[in-house]
């Protein structure tokens, strides 16, 4: 099992001053699901080298036994720090594709080039493609063989706009993911905020927020297997 890891280069969260990027949770849990399931894995970014690490995922209080594993991998922590450049990268040699959230891909990865052929190449050739939390934003500007929205008429989730009004970022972000999901013929899916929820619709894997990453995970190993 060779699988992509993607991950954001944008570490600016709006307008606010503040600094985003990729969530570490979301990176660290399926890292090891899929390392320990015997997955090869290869990470890639739009810009290549060491990703924004949301400051707010680095806090105490969002640590869990997954992150302090990574942050005690010197292999893993070199793996992050040495990305492939996106653009570099041949869906050809990879089983499947994985993108970690954080809030860093509603702007650099909704929207790549390389990042939305390589979903298209992924889905056309049978390969499941995994996201979770704002990393469902990926998959806004994919489309099916017919032209249309990757999403449209495929159950999806991803952070939902009341997990958003709570972290108070409404006004930030450059749009709320559910109600984008939904504008493209997507059958949003949602549990109560913060609970688990992995939604696999064929090829297609999403997660609702960070709590769902290892439900994610595990729902793409069975369908790698």
């Amino acid at each position: 099992m060779n699988v992509l890891i993607v991950l954001t280069s944008h570490d600016k969260l709006g307008d606010t001053g503040l600094k985003t990027g990729f969530w570490l949770e979301e990176l660290a849990a399926p890292y090891y699901h899929l390392l320990d399931a015997g997955a090869t894995l290869t990470l890639a970014s739009p810009e290549g080298g060491q990703p924004p690490v949301d400051p707010k995922s680095a806090e105490a209080d969002a640590q869990t036994p997954a992150t302090q594993r990574f942050n005690a991998d010197a292999s893993a922590l070199d793996a992050l720090a040495n990305t492939q450049q996106l653009k570099a990268i041949d869906a050809a040699n990879f089983d499947a594709v994985f993108y970690p959230g954080g809030h860093g891909p509603l702007w650099d990865l909704y929207n790549n080039t390389h990042s939305i052929s390589l979903i298209e190449t992924f889905i056309v050739t049978g390969k499941p493609v995994a996201t979770v939390c704002h990393a469902p934003a990926v998959l806004l500007q994919a489309k099916n063989t017919q032209g249309e929205p990757l999403v449209k008429g495929k159950k999806v989730t991803g952070f939902s706009n009341t997990e958003e009004e709570a972290v108070a970022l409404t006004q930030v972000v450059p749009y709320l993911l559910e109600d984008e999901l939904v504008a493209r013929g997507g059958l949003y899916q949602k549990v109560d905020d913060w609970n688990t929820l992995a939604v696999v619709d064929g090829l297609l894997i999403s997660g609702q927020n960070p709590g769902s990453s290892e439900a994610v995970a595990e729902a793409l190993i069975s369908a790698l297997r």
